[in-house]
């Protein structure tokens, strides 16, 4: 995400990002990818009563945050890590790109309200390009891969059969290289990394790379899309 230009190693975590950010005016960017419209799956999980889970990664975690905190019927959204060990859940070790972890978001939602498979659909329609392989937009390194680490078997079989789906449709170019595993555990990001889209929207990391997926959330599917965005702070009172 960031560590490709400025290692936070020397300079301390929110130096490094604060530091980073403001470099980014003077290097090539590759840009938010375009949204993609697809169709809804046609394999959905049923509505249950209870809050549901789901750790989802595709890329700089800011960016799948901010997708997320505006989506109507979620309750949580947070960053943090996940495929690696407690041990190496910490920035500056997962940067490096050796730790099996991805930079994941844990989304808490509620599914009378919007369904596994619509999670799904914002994840794969604007939240990331999941034909991208170990990279999303100027960050590349398995950290930044496309994954769904699903919490049941329920949520394994939709993902998979969504993709299955949307390659036999052909709707992108290329086919889709989402990782689909098991959830073996979840760990927080840390405290600086948490509503960053948020509360830092005119770093020019955020403006090139993650407002734009907000917008394109609610241009595609404005249905889903929330004005208001739900918080770790505010979820967490």
């Amino acid at each position: 995400m960031r560590n490709s230009w400025l290692s936070s190693k020397f300079l301390g975590p929110v130096a490094a990002v604060a530091i980073a950010g403001i470099a980014l005016w003077n290097m090539p960017l590759r840009a938010a990818e375009s949204a993609v419209e697809i169709p809804a799956p046609a394999v959905d999980a049923p509505a249950q009563s209870g809050l549901q889970k789901v750790v989802l990664a595709g890329g700089c975690f800011w960016g799948i945050q901010a997708v997320y905190q505006h989506t109507d019927g979620v309750k949580q959204a947070i960053s943090g890590y996940s495929g690696g060990t407690k041990q190496t859940a910490m920035y500056e070790v997962v940067s490096g790109g050796q730790t099996g972890h991805a930079e994941a978001v844990e989304v808490t939602f509620d599914p009378q309200k919007i369904s596994y498979g619509k999670i799904l659909q914002i994840f794969f329609s604007v939240a990331h390009n999941p034909t991208e392989l170990n990279r999303q937009g100027p960050d590349s390194g398995t950290q930044y891969r496309t994954n769904i680490f699903y919490a049941n078997a329920e949520q394994e079989r939709v993902a998979k059969a969504y993709i299955a789906q949307l390659d036999k449709l052909g709707v992108f170019k290329r086919p889709i290289v989402t990782r689909v595993d098991k959830l073996d555990a979840f760990y927080p990001a840390e405290a600086y990394h948490q509503d960053y889209a948020i509360l830092h929207p005119n770093n020019p990391y955020i403006a090139i790379n993650d407002a734009p997926k907000v917008e394109n959330l609610k241009r595609v599917l404005p249905n889903l899309y929330r004005q208001q965005p739900v918080t770790v702070a505010s979820a967490s009172k």
